[in-house]
């Protein structure tokens, strides 16, 4: 027989498992316990004590139906007791009384009484043991084992979804992140502060100050995309409000904190694409609920065959001499009452089990809101819950709804950019800050941040900071005290969705100048970015043209009467028509386009004021037109496009202020005379093209200082290009020159010599005459030697000689040694 500490173990859940189990599954496991008590107790007891007396019958004397009416395992023999027998059976034991003996006194010693029947005890032991396997109902001997059977299998159906492994893997799971999720120092900061903030909020609200709504990152979708005339403006009022500082964390507790979150993040999307939990649980209360019916109907119908008297046929007459026994139970009475009371425990189980599938089909419980919580806490971004995730959570509000208030900080996206505020504040210290920063090519003082989960406190303490550089960084929150970085002129936001409270935007706003902004889609451009009344410059890189923002809209800009410059690096298929709001003070507008064909360059017409453009990858054919109706236009810039020809380059002498021309990387084959005309050109670039051979005209413009013709295809240099006294720069690198012409030494002025990677086999001796140069150029052709002539010029060193090491050797030792020089 099993002990009750062995079966016992079968009902062994883990403590921790008790968060999922409701009051009537701990109420049926204590009645479980109650049964299985009484199998015990009831197969016990029949291993110990049960057993049948029988006795011979007379088929003359008795009826065996009348027999079985007895009721009472008492059969003495005296007339006063034989009132509860049946009359056959008294009748003859009271008329077969012995006769006392002649000659004695009948009183003075005990006589034999009752009925002889020959049987020895041998024979009475048979007899019990044949007909206790015979005559005995099945019910009476096996009650105990299937009291046991039936406890055991109600224990194991009330604990399968514990144990089954397509189940038991996500509770484990889920019970230990709820704990960790309760016990964290996390949760109840995070509860703690929110009832602090909400105080503030009230003592805000009572004092008479107006709260100012969030303008984020997300708000700005709702903006018009980048042309479109405005129906929506970006007031003052939607900057958010200022929030009170965090205190520091525990470091460990802080990143356990963190991987909580990325836990519960992944949890979640595991158990919340099913509902098999849900299912099982639903089909284990079922199937206990039939089983019991089961259990019920058929030990109903059994119960009332358990008795005290049965009357035994062992066909054994050739053994005893008799065929009929009248035989009792002596455990018959009280499995009678174990079995009506093990009977009252299966209806009692039941009812809960009905009560479970009330519960179960009451209202849907594969959805769980968490609104009780968004409205007691500032986590009014804590999400419901579907499917198995949301079952689990009903489950653990039957045991406490403490754990789902205190779980549901860790499904908060606000919770967790608190967390990371705070740690990311320990981590990152005014002085590990100061180490990072470092000086521009401009000489400014300049921080880049990269990949950090948000933006330290200790940055605003850098008050001598001037350029403020921010990438990938997924929340920036500009705080008040950013009116403490009184030199900050400059701020990069790439990919860093923004939010500034209200002083923080105020100081903005009169002393931010540059501003660099590279996002995904136009909806993320932080729309305060648009009241920036004292930026001079802007800097957009992202997409502009994508399906979400098929009409682009720039119309905001316009409040930005002190913006000078625009660069835009997306891709347009027009220019804005909208940007010629900024024509009165926009100087520089660059477009760089990443490859996709402007069609419409219309709107350029009207930007007059424009000094500087620039069409970079915008795969234009020809020089557009619109660009010869801006007279003040001082530099044009043309680079990677797919222009073949400039016949129209002959428009230019219009614009009178035109100075620098950049035709470069595009697929030019010959620049035509009436270039000639344009003189007011100081700056040439026609690099990486297809030119072979460059007109006479070029080289009479009188004011030309800077040409660039590198990697092209020109096989020689004309002899005009002597005409150009002010020529300071001249490059002709990776052609196919092979002499040099002597009047290129004519031009006193010339600095920069760049004719490496030709074929050019020897350097003229009148290279002497360009007493100013400091940069020459001639790695990469065939010469055999350098001409000593070369000392001549006096600021020419080494550090900016490119020629072979061989060549160099060639030269006089003391032309070396000037050259090496300091």
């Amino acid at each position: 027989m099993f002990s009750l500490t062995e079966v016992a173990s079968l009902n062994d859940i883990q403590p921790n498992y008790r968060i999922l189990k409701p009051w009537w599954d701990v109420f049926m496991d204590y009645i479980g316990v109650i049964m299985l008590m009484l199998a015990i107790f009831s197969g016990t007891m029949q291993l110990s004590k049960d057993q049948v007396a029988c006795l011979p019958i007379l088929e003359e004397s008795i009826n065996p139906e009348a027999a079985l009416e007895c009721s009472t395992p008492d059969l003495a023999t005296t007339p006063s007791e034989t009132r509860d027998l049946p009359d056959s059976v008294a009748h003859e034991l009271l008329n077969t009384q012995p006769t006392p003996l002649k000659g004695e006194d009948r009183w003075s010693q005990p006589q034999p009484r009752g009925r002889k029947t020959n049987l020895d005890y041998q024979q009475y032991v048979f007899v019990n043991q044949k007909c206790y396997h015979d005559a005995l109902p099945w019910y009476n001997k096996y009650f105990p084992y299937l009291a046991l059977i039936h406890t055991i299998m109600l224990m194991v159906s009330s604990n399968f979804w514990f144990k089954y492994p397509k189940t038991s893997s996500k509770i484990e799971h889920f019970v230990s992140i709820l704990g960790r999720c309760f016990e964290s120092p996390w949760t109840t900061k995070a509860l703690s502060e929110t009832a602090c903030e909400d105080s503030e909020e009230k003592q805000r609200f009572t004092g008479g100050v107006a709260f100012q709504k969030h303008v984020s990152s997300e708000d700005s979708s709702q903006s018009t995309p980048l042309m479109e005339s405005p129906a929506v403006h970006f007031p003052t009022e939607k900057l958010i409000a200022e929030a009170p500082s965090l205190t520091t964390l525990d470091k460990k507790d802080g990143e356990q904190a963190k991987a909580l979150f990325e836990k519960v993040r992944k949890f979640r999307v595991h158990v919340e694409d099913s509902d098999f939990i849900y299912k099982l649980y639903v089909a284990q209360t079922a199937i206990k609920a039939l089983k019991i019916i089961l259990i019920l109907s058929y030990t109903s119908t059994f119960a009332s065959k358990i008795r005290f008297c049965h009357i035994c046929l062992p066909k054994i007459e050739s053994l005893t001499g008799y065929d009929q026994f009248f035989c009792t139970h002596n455990m018959a009475f009280m499995l009678r009452k174990l079995l009506f009371t093990f009977m009252a425990m299966i209806c009692l189980y039941g009812l809960v089990c009905l009560y479970t599938l009330y519960w179960l089909f009451r209202r849907p419980l594969k959805e769980y809101s968490f609104e009780k919580v968004r409205e007691e806490s500032s986590f009014s971004d804590i999400p419901d819950v579907k499917n198995d995730f949301a079952f689990l959570l009903h489950m653990v509000d039957q045991y406490d709804q403490l754990y789902s208030k205190r779980f549901g900080v860790f499904l908060s996206e606000v919770s967790e950019n608190k967390l990371r505020e705070i740690s990311l504040n320990h981590e990152w210290t005014f002085e590990k800050l100061r180490q990072h920063v470092t000086s521009n090519a401009q000489d400014e003082q300049e921080l880049h941040l990269f990949m950090l989960s948000g933006l330290p406190n200790a940055v605003f303490d850098l008050t001598d900071l001037e350029v403020l550089k921010l990438e990938l960084i997924p929340e920036v929150r500009i705080s008040a005290k950013v009116s403490q970085m009184t030199n900050l002129r400059e701020l990069h936001l790439h990919h860093c969705p923004a939010k500034v409270e209200q002083t923080a935007f105020t100081f903005l706003r009169d002393h931010l100048r540059c501003l660099h902004i590279k996002f995904t889609d136009v909806a993320e451009i932080p729309p305060w970015i648009y009241l920036l009344r004292s930026l001079k410059e802007l800097n957009l890189f992202g997409n502009l043209n994508s399906e979400h923002n098929k009409m682009i809209g720039l119309e905001s800009l316009r409040d930005l009467r002190h913006l000078r410059t625009l660069y835009l690096k997306s891709n347009l298929n027009k220019i804005p028509t909208n940007l010629t709001e900024l024509s009165p003070h926009l100087t520089k507008l660059v477009i760089h386009n990443d490859g996709t064909k402007v069609l419409v360059l219309n709107s350029l017409k009207k930007m007059t004021s424009l000094v500087d453009l620039e069409l970079q990858n915008c795969d234009l054919e020809r020089i557009p037109h619109a660009i010869f109706s801006l007279a003040n236009l001082q530099e044009l810039d043309l680079k990677n496009n797919n222009i073949r020809t400039i016949e129209e380059i002959i428009s230019f002498q219009h614009l009178r202020r035109l100075m620098c021309l950049k035709l470069w990387h595009n697929k030019i084959t010959a620049i035509p005379p009436s270039i000639g005309l344009v003189k007011s050109l100081e700056s040439l670039i026609f690099c990486h093209n297809k030119l072979e051979t460059l007109p006479p005209a070029l080289f009479h413009l009188p004011k030309l200082r800077h040409i660039d013709l590198s990697h092209n295809c020109i096989s020689s240099i004309p002899v005009e290009v002597g005409h150009l006294h002010n020529l300071q720069h001249f490059a002709i690198t990776g052609n196919k020159v092979e002499v040099l012409p002597i009047q290129l030494f004519k031009c006193s002025k010339l600095k920069v010599l760049c004719v490496g990677h030709n074929s050019i086999t020897s350097i003229p001796e009148a290279i002497g005459q360009l007493v100013q140069l400091s940069h020459l150029e001639l790695k990469g052709n065939c010469l055999d030697c350098l001409p000593f002539q070369l000392g001549q010029c006096r600021l020419l060193r080494k550090n900016l000689l490119f020629v072979e090491d061989h060549l160099f050797d060639t030269l006089p030792l003391e032309v070396k040694e000037s050259i090496s020089s300091d």
